[in-house]
């Protein structure tokens, strides 16, 4: 059975402040549409239980990189295309650049955003390792102001996050603090393209010959939501790369994560994988 469209309300406010006010004013009732990349395979498929939206698409004040000393503002409605095309985020945050090549077809790439696929919450959404490991901000906005939050406690739970229903994603802020890391992602998913993942990685590290002084190593499809694997980057941290601490993070990791078997993979893929793939990391670094 088909979508059948006179079913459903979208509404395109003149200003931020309109759009605010639409969903502050029926908290629950209207809902976010970003780029829409996600919410339309559900029209498609007549799976998009919500019937009111507010598209978000004109709303300059939700767009635009702004690039200070300190940091990189993105606002929400970035497109996946234009975070390829920036030069700073190139030259800095080359992980999510890749992260934003990964997304689908470049008419994807065109019209998602970076504020829609961080609200969606998805545990297998591209770009969110990255800002995990850039330690990234999220700032939101009401009809009653701002707050930021930092990424790593934004998510709650599977598709939940601290964002309330009267909000949105203003921006993604990016501290300018990747001078010295070494960088590394890697996806892995059915095909080289167009493909969900079933294990995806984000690692960066500050290393001294061979010991590792600092680290942070993030997972997408590997948990209901992004994650810091903490506790093995405090197992690494402050030791030299050699066979034996390869070994011993390999035990740690798969031990800290807990997959699922789901429709796309198995748990002991997603374990086995993601080890190899912290070990991958490792030994580009030596």
């Amino acid at each position: 059975m088909r979508t059948y469209l006179p079913d459903y309300e979208m509404k395109t406010p003149a200003s931020l402040d309109d759009a605010l006010r639409l969903l502050g004013g029926d908290p629950g009732i209207w809902r976010p549409f970003a780029g829409g990349t996600d919410l339309m395979v559900l029209l498609e498929a007549n799976k998009l239980g919500h019937r009111r939206f507010v598209s978000l698409w004109n709303l300059p004040e939700l767009r635009g990189i702004d690039v200070v000393d300190n940091a990189v503002t993105l606002g929400a409605m970035t497109t996946y295309t234009q975070i390829q095309q920036h030069a700073t985020l190139r030259e800095e945050f080359p992980m999510l650049c890749e992260a934003a090549s990964w997304t689908g077809a470049v008419a994807i790439q065109n019209r998602g955003t970076l504020g829609g696929n961080i609200a969606n919450a998805s545990p297998a959404a591209d770009s969110l390792p990255a800002l995990l490991v850039y330690e990234a901000e999220v700032e939101l906005i009401s009809a009653t102001g701002t707050r930021r939050v930092a990424y790593r406690d934004f998510h709650t739970g599977y598709k939940t996050t601290v964002m309330r229903e009267d909000e949105l994603i203003r921006a993604i802020h990016l501290p300018r603090a990747t001078a010295g890391w070494r960088q590394h992602s890697r996806k892995v998913g059915t095909r080289k393209a167009q493909a969900i993942s079933k294990v995806c990685l984000a690692a960066m590290a500050q290393v001294d010959g061979s010991t590792i002084n600092d680290i942070r190593l993030a997972y997408g499809s590997v948990a209901p939501m992004p994650v810091r694997v903490w506790k093995t980057e405090a197992a690494l941290k402050g030791q030299t790369i050699d066979s034996a601490l390869i070994k011993a993070a390999r035990a740690e990791l798969l031990n800290e994560l807990k997959p699922i078997d789901d429709v796309r993979s198995t748990a002991d893929y997603r374990l086995q994988v993601a080890a190899n793939l912290l070990e991958e990391f490792l030994l580009k670094l030596k």
